[in-house]
């Protein structure tokens, strides 16, 4: 199957489960971990989607965040996923990832279907999105930034009055469009897979969203350049279902904290960053 079957085919599974949760009062497939043999040995008291693994739900591609990579151990690699790869390997835990779509992740509706563990998808930390989700601490800083053809007229935010402009259904880049580009034409995609073909194609006039995914973009084609970048003072944090496994986020807060302090952090970050200076 395509990815895009495979999601499709996920989120079905994944709103059957939802509806039963609503019917029955249950929590999804919860099954105690038991066969987590991570230092701590705390992964026994997890309530996971599959014993011994930890389950990522991700929407792909998104890079340098998220990407195929049959070299890794998950068939996916990317900032958020090698960094949760470390986690999980510390937990004792395997690692899968879910390619699913990013609105129903950041909604919450994904995770309390059951359909994963965790939500690691450069998934920006909100009070909106608290309501719904909780929130490990912060692993990244982001900026939203807008990519046009080289060629464009295009050089700020103040000139989209009557451009088609792309956005990332249910992102902070959409609102942030929303509320500083009122005159523009935006287009919701479901993900940065269907916006950079249509602005290649001349079906839109600019993307706006998240400024690392951008800079990939403007690297591998010299015909797209980035003319502006927002510090809107965003930050990434990996989400799981609200109130649901709180020792869970407990042990990825730790393995943050202790992936930091012994420079496994750093090391992972430059791989992806330190070039582009993100």
């Amino acid at each position: 199957m395509t990815a895009r079957t495979i999601r499709a085919a996920a989120l079905a599974a994944g709103a059957a489960l939802f509806l039963a949760a609503c019917g029955g009062g249950g929590g999804g497939s919860e099954t105690p971990a038991g066969g987590g043999t991570g230092a701590t040995g705390a992964a026994a008291s997890f309530d996971l989607v599959k014993e011994g693994t930890l389950t990522a739900c991700s929407e792909v591609p998104y890079p340098p965040f998220e990407v195929e990579d049959p070299s890794k151990p998950s068939g996916y690699g990317g900032f958020d996923i090698d960094l949760l790869q470390a986690i999980a390997d510390n937990l004792g835990l395997k690692l899968a990832v879910a390619d699913v779509s990013f609105d129903a992740l950041q909604s919450g509706t994904t995770l309390v279907a059951g359909q994963c563990d965790v939500g690691a998808s450069a998934i920006t930390i909100t009070d909106k999105r608290k309501a719904n989700l909780d929130f490990t601490d912060p692993y990244y800083d982001s900026l939203q930034s807008l990519l046009v053809p080289a060629d464009s007229d295009i050089k700020s935010i103040d000139d989209l009055a009557g451009k088609n402009v792309a956005v990332q259904q249910g992102t902070t880049g959409q609102a942030y469009a929303t509320e500083h580009a009122p005159e523009a034409n935006l287009s919701a995609f479901p993900g940065d897979g269907e916006m950079w073909p249509a602005l290649q194609a001349g079906q839109v006039d600019a993307i706006l969203q998240d400024l690392p995914v951008n800079v990939e973009h403007a690297k591998a084609d010299k015909n797209y350049v980035i003319v502006q970048e927002f510090d809107t003072g965003e930050q990434y944090g990996y989400a799981l279902a609200k109130g649901k496994n709180p020792e869970l986020l407990k042990a990825i807060n730790t393995q943050l904290k202790d992936l930091r302090d012994n420079g496994t952090y750093q090391k992972i970050y430059d791989s992806y960053f330190a070039a582009s200076g993100s």
